[in-house]
């Protein structure tokens, strides 16, 4: 008892001690899950296994280790009402099988909320259509578990399904999205602790942001991607946590937000915006391994950490067949793609992370 009075955690409030507890839950769940998940992948290492621009191998098996600690920690949190725990971790599992399923089983060949409704109007129903579907609806059942008023349930169903598919438009580069939802945790926090259930709104916050941290070091590293397993589930629990805990005006005012950069995203890059802006360029950077170019050289320019979306095993055929110069662009399952591609809000991980020195994307 004396140490338990006199320890570490001592001097901190209840509710910091929950948080900080539920963070280191996340991150531990997460790291376990991404071991578990290396040791014997799902369908095999293949399935999984990419090839970025430096030849070397990265795996798309973060995203859903990051998934799992957040849903894990935020079930087992103390203090979180069972309507906000249940919608947060109905929004995470969702948006994570539905981002999966993308990973895996997408082309690429369409993109953008206009390329899919242009492919479901020529009768083709894309992987990144059933995914905009399928978010869409664990949306809906998340805001519905969490009960309200007709308005108040739409207000947090789109939170939910626009967070996720927000925070997915920033995974185009090594660790951009995870500092952006750490960014977006640091601002929920205070806000979702003056909540009703006080420290219960804050601890998922805390799932989803220990998570993300917990493997933050394999992103910037390379060796590892959210996709869009991970990006969509940190999206839809922090949509969650901001829909339990943020008063009717400040949830209106967060989905206008991101309807607003959801709607910019289809005619502006995010990654061009970063680059011209000198304080985002030097976050976006941090951590980050420096830019190398064939030969030795490092552009002026930063980033450019890309993945083309090919298998290890063709990774070499496709590079011979392709113009001087350029990335070979792949198939399904990669947002760190081919320099000849632009930033795509449905499936980032098919054009995204382009190589900067020839594109600027």
């Amino acid at each position: 008892m004396t140490g338990a009075r006199h320890g570490p955690l001592a001097s901190l409030s209840p509710r910091s001690r929950a948080f900080l507890l539920t963070a280191l839950a996340g991150a531990g769940t997460a790291r376990a899950a991404y071991a578990a998940a290396k040791s014997r992948p799902p369908g095999g290492q293949q399935a999984w296994a990419r090839t970025n621009h430096r030849g070397e191998p990265v795996t798309l098996l973060e995203g859903p280790a990051v998934a799992a600690g957040t849903v894990a920690a935020a079930v087992i949190a103390p203090g979180v009402p069972a309507r906000a725990r249940a919608a947060a971790a109905l929004a995470g599992v969702g948006a994570a099988a539905f981002g999966g399923y993308d990973d895996l089983a997408g082309s690429g060949d369409r993109r953008g909320f206009r390329g899919h409704l242009g492919a479901l109007r020529e009768g083709q129903l894309t992987t990144g259509a059933v995914k905009l579907g399928g978010i869409g609806a664990t949306g809906i059942a998340a805001a519905c578990t969490l009960g309200g008023s007709p308005a108040d349930m739409a207000i947090n169903a789109g939170l939910v399904a626009g967070s996720a598919n927000l925070l997915n438009l920033f995974d185009l580069r090594p660790g951009r999205a995870i500092k952006v939802a750490l960014l977006a945790a640091a601002a929920l926090r205070r806000p979702a602790r003056a909540a009703a259930d006080g420290a219960g709104a804050a601890c998922i916050v805390a799932a989803a942001a220990g998570s993300a941290a917990g493997l933050l070091g394999e992103d910037l590293g390379e060796r590892a991607m959210l996709g869009d397993a991970g990006a969509n589930a940190l999206g839809a629990v922090l949509g969650a946590a901001a829909a339990a805990s943020l008063p009717r005006g400040a949830r209106l005012a967060a989905l206008a937000a991101i309807a607003g950069l959801t709607a910019a995203s289809e005619v502006v890059s995010f990654t061009k915006v970063i680059e011209r802006t000198p304080p985002l360029r030097w976050l976006d950077m941090l951590g980050r391994r420096p830019p190398a170019l064939p030969g030795g050289g490092r552009p002026s320019g930063s980033g450019d950490c890309q993945v083309a979306a090919v298998p290890p095993g063709a990774a070499a055929a496709r590079a011979a067949a392709a113009p001087a110069g350029r990335v070979p662009a792949g198939g399904n399952g990669s947002h760190r793609a081919a320099a000849a591609q632009v930033d795509d809000p449905v499936r980032p991980h098919a054009s995204g992370r382009a190589a900067d020195a020839a594109s600027g994307t």
